[in-house]
């Protein structure tokens, strides 16, 4: 790739965190859960408020990088330390978005069931544009990706598992840190589950050539 092309794809990578941020955000926002991968750090931000959200999801994606690392071992490319900037990123956009869907009135369930909706949108188009700009994985995506190399599993069964296992995590630390009582993981993270994948399809099947045609010129 010409270096030209490498510095467009790492903007679009950029532009599809930001969005991907937002609809972190906006679901968060909601209070009616977010997509699995997020849903531990969104628990400890329920927990620990000292910390903000994007805070928690930068840890996160912190130990999921260094998940990586012990995994592959030495197969550990020092190209996808490029995660970590990434993830800081993520995390400073996620809590831009937090403050802007925070003025969002939440009085009645069906604006925070509308912002789920517009959370999953909008997460589903920022991945998509991630997954065209096709440089750096997000460090959930990454983490899977290692587990499929080292296992040979198919990935879409591992990332079903780690969703999964996200999920669960995020129940049990709720159970710990609040009386048994489960907060952040709700109705949302299974909405977000079940439609982003199908949301970042729409987006990069209409997507994928126009933005590549610009991405190469």
């Amino acid at each position: 790739m010409l270096k030209k092309e490498v510095l467009k794809r790492y903007v679009l990578l950029v532009i599809g965190l930001f969005f991907s941020a937002m609809g972190v955000a906006v679901t968060k926002c909601g209070g009616l859960g977010v997509s699995p991968i997020s849903s531990v750090a969104n628990v400890f931000s329920y927990a620990f408020t000292s910390l903000s959200m994007g805070v928690w999801l930068i840890l996160w994606n912190c130990i999921l990088i260094a998940g990586q690392i012990v995994i592959l071992r030495k197969n550990f490319k020092l190209v996808q330390l490029l995660q970590i900037p990434l993830s800081l990123l993520f995390g400073y956009f996620t809590d831009f978005g937090v403050w802007c869907a925070s003025h969002i009135p939440t009085d009645y369930y069906l604006v925070r069931f509308a912002m789920v909706l517009m959370g999953v949108i909008i997460l589903g188009f920022g991945i998509s544009l991630a997954v065209i700009a096709g440089v750096i994985m997000n460090s959930g995506e990454a983490f899977v990706q290692a587990v499929s190399d080292v296992t040979g599993k198919n990935f879409g069964n591992i990332k079903i598992a780690f969703d999964i296992g996200c999920v669960i995590l995020a129940i049990v630390l709720s159970l710990i840190f609040f009386d048994f009582q489960v907060i952040g993981t709700r109705e949302g993270t299974i909405i977000a589950a079940i439609f982003t994948g199908v949301v970042v399809k729409f987006f990069t099947s209409r997507l994928q050539n126009p933005l590549t045609e610009v991405l190469v010129q």
